[in-house]
């Protein structure tokens, strides 16, 4: 009724009054032209503000203007209960499936948390038996493998292989002065495996056909957080891709590339002593023993002529050792944190996941 207008008022008052709709008879009171008042007319009559008397054309009467509104606005409003009928059954009608979504959510569809040992071990074998093209892990630790362990591993990933999974591990370099990962290294790459080795790495992962990716627990226990939800793992996959084309390809500890990799391990570490950072975490960064790093430590030390680590960062600043033109210096966090997981698929076990039986990535 946006159409209404000031001769619409003039005209709605004088029938008011006088109750007829006589074109000439309202012109001469409302002095407006004819022309206009036969056009007002019919808009009043549609917006239900005048009605005719039956059986007389020129008699007609003004309603009241809620009146009016009413009228019109009832099969309006008789459409909008209809429409909101409408939502109400649809949200009933789905309402009805919001227990199974969140029964889905509770369970760990997208987002599982494996609490014990065996748990994890048994969904990282299904894993590996369901696994159609690739396999990404990435293995922190190096320093300590165990052989019999390690045999295990072998085969079972040995089964994965003659499937014509593809398969590419992450270690920290450390892992290459280890005669049992040289030896397992060795035999899995003959398979068709691929590793690669960085002085710092991301963290446990394992991930098949870029769909499931397994991550360590963060209070350090056995367990394991299985994620389905994709952009999730996606996002996984690609920081093991990045990882991985910054990566070093694996070398035993007499083949090339020895020296390249003692000194970037070298390098790191006079980075994280500069940084602050403790043995214990420096050790875990490097995936080598405390005792290993502090025998490290203790070297650069007495090479950098410093008695406290606040003496060796500041030798190491004036002597350029801190630039990183690689951007590879230390990153917030502890890059190895957490524990080891339960191997199911991909690679030697470290020393650490050899406890209870189990072998970790």
């Amino acid at each position: 009724m946006s159409d209404l207008n000031d001769v619409d008022l003039d005209v709605y008052s004088w029938v008011l009054q006088h109750r007829t709709i006589g074109v000439e008879a309202v012109a001469a009171g409302t002095g407006r032209d004819p022309d206009e008042v036969r056009v007002s007319v019919e808009r009043l009559l549609r917006a239900q503000l005048l009605h005719r008397k039956p059986g007389d054309d020129a008699a007609a009467f003004a309603v009241a203007p809620d009146t009016a509104a009413a009228r019109l606005a009832a099969p309006l409003e008789e459409e909008i209960r209809e429409r909101q009928r409408e939502i109400s059954g649809i949200r009933e009608d789905l309402g009805r499936f919001v227990p199974h979504y969140l029964e889905r959510r509770q369970t760990g569809e997208a987002l599982e948390v494996l609490e014990n040992v065996e748990d994890v071990r048994g969904a990282l074998n299904r894993a590996s038996a369901q696994c159609r093209r690739e396999v990404l892990t990435c293995q922190p630790g190096g320093g300590s493998r165990v052989p019999a362990a390690m045999q295990e591993a072998l085969e079972r990933d040995e089964v994965m292989l003659r499937r014509g999974i593809s398969m590419r591990s992450l270690y920290h370099h450390t892992a290459r002065f280890n005669g049992p990962s040289q030896a397992y290294v060795a035999a899995a790459s003959a398979l068709g495996a691929e590793y690669r080795t960085a002085h710092e790495l991301f963290g446990r992962l394992i991930a098949f056909d870029r769909e499931l990716a397994f991550i360590p627990v963060r209070d350090g226990s056995w367990g394991a957080v299985v994620i389905r939800e994709p952009s999730t793992v996606a996002y996984l996959c690609d920081i093991f891709d990045q990882t991985w084309d910054l990566a070093t390809p694996f070398s035993n500890a007499v083949g090339q590339g020895l020296e390249e990799v003692a000194r970037e391990i070298h390098e790191t570490i006079i980075r994280l002593l500069a940084a602050g950072l403790k043995d214990e975490a420096i050790a875990r960064r490097l995936g080598m023993s405390l005792r290993t790093a502090r025998r490290h430590i203790a070297d650069i030390m007495e090479e950098l002529g410093a008695g406290s680590r606040f003496q060796a960062g500041v030798a190491a600043a004036v002597r350029g050792l801190l630039d990183d033109p690689a951007g590879t210096g230390p990153r917030p966090g502890d890059g190895s944190a957490g524990a080891d997981l339960p191997e199911g698929a991909a690679g030697p076990p470290s020393g650490e996941a050899s406890r209870g039986g189990s072998a970790g990535p």
